[in-house]
């Protein structure tokens, strides 16, 4: 029994031999989106943040439709995958929308409070969704996290109307309102499995 055990463990895959997955590079490749945008937060150079921010929705809607066309990827590539997402989704939909507004509000304290309220209802949506799934097979219970940086960067293409001040006000606002709609009973569409929906961050 020992004996079988042991060559269990010596079978078992080493932690690095994941990384040569196209998906799962396609999936550190939008993590690497989501550092830039939170180091461009933090120098306030706001339209790097946008960037950074559509292309991490990019890669994470790119990353699950290459691994649905592999052949070949186990149950255990595919559930490290899962694993690999749910990480880096807490990050570039639930960190750095955070920060962003906490770097706009020039991290006064009152934004502190909507930055955390954004963040748990990113990991409070995650966690419920990593538990329940889709429902129906096909609707996200509450408003998926990627859309809200696509909201987010709709939302900074009209930064130039206002004054700074109120700007960061309308941002504070669409954050919480976007959190509050993370948590919500509404049901929405999943976007990421359709190739023609990657032209949503492109455009």
């Amino acid at each position: 029994m020992n004996t079988d055990k042991a060559e269990s463990q010596d079978l078992q895959p080493t932690i690095l031999s994941y990384v040569k997955d196209l998906p799962n590079l396609c999936s550190l490749a939008g993590l690497a989106c989501t550092l830039l945008a939170i180091y461009f937060s933090f120098l306030g150079v706001y339209h790097a943040v946008m960037i950074g921010m559509i292309w991490a929705v990019a890669f994470d809607w790119a990353d699950g439709l290459i691994a649905r066309r592999m052949e070949g990827r186990t149950g255990n590539d595919r559930a490290f995958g899962g694993q690999l997402d749910v990480v880096i989704d807490i990050v570039s939909y639930g960190v750095t929308p955070a920060i962003l507004v906490l770097s706009y509000g020039k991290f006064e304290p009152i934004f502190l409070l909507g930055a955390f309220l954004m963040l748990a209802a990113s990991a409070i949506r995650l966690s419920y969704f990593s538990v329940f799934g889709l429902a129906g097979g096909s609707k996200y219970t509450g408003l998926a996290l990627d859309n809200n940086s696509i909201i987010l960067v709709f939302i900074f293409l009209f930064e130039g109307i206002f004054s700074g001040g109120v700007f960061s006000v309308i941002l504070y606002i669409s954050g919480l309102g976007l959190a509050a709609l993370n948590v919500s009973e509404i049901k929405t569409p999943k976007l990421s499995g359709n190739p023609l929906h990657l032209f949503i961050p492109a455009i």
